[in-house]
């Protein structure tokens, strides 16, 4: 779990801005990560965070063990037409993709 004590886990706190910059809702780090989305909104605030909002699209994003990454990125469709990012997230990896220049 991403508390130790009353304190969150700086790591947690780390992933949750990651995911809000990308575009992932409050709501949605909520339930990826197991912290309150009041918590994420907070840390927006007193971290100062600024991130564009994107009306036209929006990030997709899977969660994937280590076998299940290394399959990923061995589909060429997968690499092709779009920015991605992978960030460790516990124990598994989430890949988060957009597609460039989407209107």
């Amino acid at each position: 779990m991403a508390k130790v004590g009353r304190e969150v886990n700086p790591y947690y706190v780390v992933k949750a801005l990651q995911l809000y910059i990308e575009g992932v809702s409050y709501r949605e780090i909520e339930r990826l990560l197991g912290v309150s989305h009041v918590s994420v909104m907070n840390w927006v605030k007193k971290y100062g965070v600024k991130a564009p909002r994107q009306t036209e699209y929006h990030p997709t994003y899977k969660i994937l063990n280590q076998a299940e990454l290394t399959a990923f990125f061995q589909v060429p469709g997968n690499l092709k037409g779009a920015g991605m990012m992978v960030t460790e997230l516990g124990d598994k990896f989430m890949v988060i993709r957009w597609e460039r220049f989407k209107q």
